[in-house]
């Protein structure tokens, strides 16, 4: 069963929530980030990416750039740029891109669900990465930013939330990428008390996003155990900031693949070994090749599409990560052929995610890159499998849009 609880979110004034409302921290890197605000001066990443306001010589993990966040947030609250309900709410979530809606439960989530694996998750996390989050989330004690979390999809929740959309929404704002995000509060005990209820027969939720941010909060409320010894189980620290959506609403883009040189190899060489492996077939299109299906892979090649099909018994279908299109692409051509052992470290790869077309392949290819493999999506069916096996995915598996905006709901520790 999964516990999860309303809260007093500290939020935008709904007159500056399109000003506030920023994209997740690790999307974009720190100079990009100072443009992004630019004449902004309530964006979140004044929070989630305070570095952009000291000196860009500093190292990105000085204790100033903590101290940075905490100042920034707190004089948000004390300038009512946010302002905290007076009661425990959930809120609703949805997002509209290119006319497709998905709408999760803003909810506070428990760390012992973490803990004891009844929210899955499917990827390894960094340690570097998960202590630079431990720190923000302690200085400035709160959860900043959500983490984005999937279930399978129940019809009474459902019900519930899709009735209480016809409320009027608290915010209704159009992001710069042409993305809505439109909120609701629920206020009525009542429903809250049965969304409580119902979120107690879902067996299991899922990490689609955020892993590092989930690690994180979940360690600094292990730390507030720690500090407060006769802890109730009841205090915020144990709870931490989630949207969280049904498994039938969510889409995953597909996660593509860049590779700097052929390994030594001629291109005919190259496609000689390709073509032990798999199927490959010239694509009489001379447009991008979109896989149609699962266990079809593109291949862009000295200015031409090549379609992989991937040959039957050729990988242990009864494994969730094994039978995955990008568990085959790197153990049959990317190690074998390529050379690339490691994708997570391998410096002659890239990864290019959906949102930013299949041109963007060609691009890379003509401006140097030796060839391109576009990717079918994994599906939300395959990273549950994986979760429940308890199992891990290779990396740059999955790339869900839209993301979920920081700044819009914050949940205070204490």
């Amino acid at each position: 069963m999964a516990i999860v609880r309303p809260f007093r979110a500290l939020r935008p004034r709904p007159e500056l929530a399109a000003q506030v409302a920023a994209l997740p921290y690790d999307v974009m890197d720190s100079d990009e980030a100072r443009e992004m605000v630019k004449g902004n001066p309530y964006s979140f990443l004044h929070v989630d990416k305070a570095e952009i306001d000291l000196d860009p010589g500093l190292d990105l993990y000085d204790e100033k750039v903590y101290l940075k966040a905490r100042e920034n947030l707190q004089r948000m609250a004390a300038d009512k740029v946010l302002v905290e309900d007076t009661q425990p709410c959930f809120y609703i979530y949805r997002q509209v891109m290119n006319g497709r809606e998905q709408t999760g439960l803003v909810a506070c989530a428990s760390i012992d669900d973490y803990l004891n694996n009844i929210i899955k998750k499917h990827e390894n996390t960094r340690a570097d990465k998960e202590a630079d989050r431990i720190r923000h989330v302690d200085y400035c004690d709160a959860n900043t930013g959500p983490i984005f979390l999937a279930y399978r999809a129940q019809p009474e929740i459902a019900a519930i939330i899709k009735k209480w959309t016809e409320h009027q929404p608290i915010y209704d704002i159009c992001s710069d990428d042409g993305i809505s995000h439109v909120i609701w509060l629920i206020d009525d005990m009542a429903v809250n008390t049965r969304l409580q209820e119902l979120f107690q027969t879902v067996k299991y939720m899922y990490i689609a996003d955020g892993h590092h941010r989930c690690a994180s909060a979940v360690r600094v409320g292990q730390m507030r155990r720690q500090e407060h010894p006769a802890y109730s189980g009841q205090e915020e620290f144990n709870y931490f900031l989630a949207v969280i959506f049904p498994d039938n609403e969510l889409h995953i883009m597909d996660y593509n693949r860049v590779v700097k040189d052929l390994n030594g190899l001629s291109e005919t060489a190259f496609l000689d070994a390709v073509g032990r492996k798999f199927d490959i077939t010239p694509c009489s299109d001379r447009g991008p090749y979109r896989p149609e299906c699962k266990h079809r892979i593109g291949m862009y090649l000295q200015g031409r599409w090549y379609t992989l099909k991937v040959r039957e018994g050729s990988f242990p279908a009864d494994d969730p990560v094994e039978r995955l299109d990008v568990s085959i692409l790197q153990n049959q051509l990317l190690r074998p052929i390529l050379g690339i052992d490691d994708p997570r470290t391998d410096k002659r790869i890239d990864f290019i995610g959906g949102i930013r077309g299949l041109q963007e392949l060609e691009r890379r290819v003509e401006a140097g890159m030796a060839v391109a493999f576009s990717m079918y999506p994994t599906e939300i069916e395959d990273l549950m499998d994986i979760a429940d096996a308890g199992k891990v995915m290779p990396p740059k598996s999955t790339w869900f849009e839209p993301k979920l905006r920081s700044g819009l709901f914050i949940h205070k520790l204490s």
